[in-house]
């Protein structure tokens, strides 16, 4: 009944994210020119990036492989593609739902450990932290007047606590968690004494992410998996490049990769903190303010921008995403619950 009740409330807030945040992002706007600046957008860039971010998503696949080699041999990286495109189609519907859906559909189609696959999710989530917020203290301190114009809150200060600390704490964890057994002591003492079943199950969910962050222990695919990285973030932020070519203010404005990368840096923060289903409202409000402030362009022409933007992300990750789904033969996408029963067989 508690379980059932917090999924509720659960979904009660990104209902009422989401709500929130579209408000925010169409309040004040101009309905019939935001449909005039769309309808004479100029659709051939929107055709060329396309191409890439289908690129960008089998790179993903790529550095996956990558995490995956300490811990098994994943031959195809179109298998892995496939997975990665039926966990972006789900998180359209479900927030973080695909980071569930993904190991599980790879672990049947190669009928591997789940666990293994399931902790390299981590591992990856843990590089794009880090590459983000990275990427953002690298921005923010070149472009600091900037950035301070269209955030104001964006301090030094609030920098270092919220972009640096959490990645150097994260990362003592990981160095503990793989080092030490400072995660089964705490186990034991924290969560045994009040539930033999819970602290059993504790046990295997850590022992499952310790097999697969093998990846850590192996710096010889340290070099590969920085360059896939950096790849994968730079084939992120050229469709946003180049539907900037669709838009009449990039006559006078002519932003640069820079820029589609300092907007991919803000959107991807705010997604991370609030995430909804496809990024839906957060996406857009952010858009729109980074860009009215930073740019100084109408909040029509912002919006009109991050909906293009958005709405093409969005068609080719469920259009591609269903395909695989369909090819797969899924008729039920496996749950977080089916997770925990697959990782409780497997130890």
């Amino acid at each position: 009944m508690k379980q059932k009740t917090l999924k509720i409330l659960q979904h009660i807030f990104v209902a009422l994210l989401v709500i929130g945040s579209v408000y925010y992002a169409v309040r004040d706007i101009d309905f019939y020119l935001l449909w005039q600046i769309l309808m004479s957008a100029d659709y051939v860039w929107v055709l060329l990036s396309i191409p890439i971010m289908i690129l960008s998503h089998w790179i993903r696949a790529i550095r996956w492989k990558t995490l995956l080699k300490p811990v098994l041999d994943a031959k195809s990286t179109w298998n892995l593609f496939s997975a990665v495109m039926i966990g972006y189609a789900v998180n359209n519907v479900l927030p973080r739902g695909g980071e569930f859906v993904r190991p599980i559909v790879y672990a049947r189609r190669e009928k591997v450990s789940i666990s293994a696959v399931f902790a390299t999710i981590f591992i990856e989530r843990f590089l794009d932290l880090v590459f983000l917020l990275g990427l953002f203290a690298i921005v923010f301190f070149l472009n600091r007047g900037l950035i301070s114009k269209a955030f104001p809150y964006m301090t030094d200060y609030n920098l270092i606590m919220f972009v640096v600390l959490p990645v150097v704490m994260l990362f003592v964890m990981i160095l503990l968690s793989l080092y030490t057994k400072i995660g089964h002591i705490a186990l034991k003492y924290l969560v045994k004494p009040f539930s033999e079943k819970l602290y059993n199950k504790a046990e295997s969910m850590l022992e499952s992410f310790l097999k697969g962050m093998e990846f850590f222990r192996t710096p010889s695919h340290y070099l590969k998996t920085l360059v896939d990285s950096s790849l994968l973030w730079l084939f992120y932020a050229l469709p946003m490049y180049l539907m900037f070519f669709s838009f009449s203010f990039q006559d006078h404005l002519n932003l640069g990769v820079l820029d589609a990368g300092l907007l991919l840096i803000v959107t991807g923060i705010g997604v991370t903190i609030a995430p909804t289903p496809g990024a839906i409202g957060i996406y857009h409000s952010i858009v729109l303010i980074a860009m009215t402030n930073l740019y100084s362009i109408s909040k029509e022409e912002a919006l009109a921008y991050a909906t293009l933007v958005h709405a093409i992300n969005m068609l080719v990750q469920v259009v591609i995403g269903v395909a695989f789904l369909l090819k797969e033969n899924i008729k039920k996408l496996p749950s977080k619950d089916d997770l925990d029963v697959q990782l409780n067989q497997e130890n």
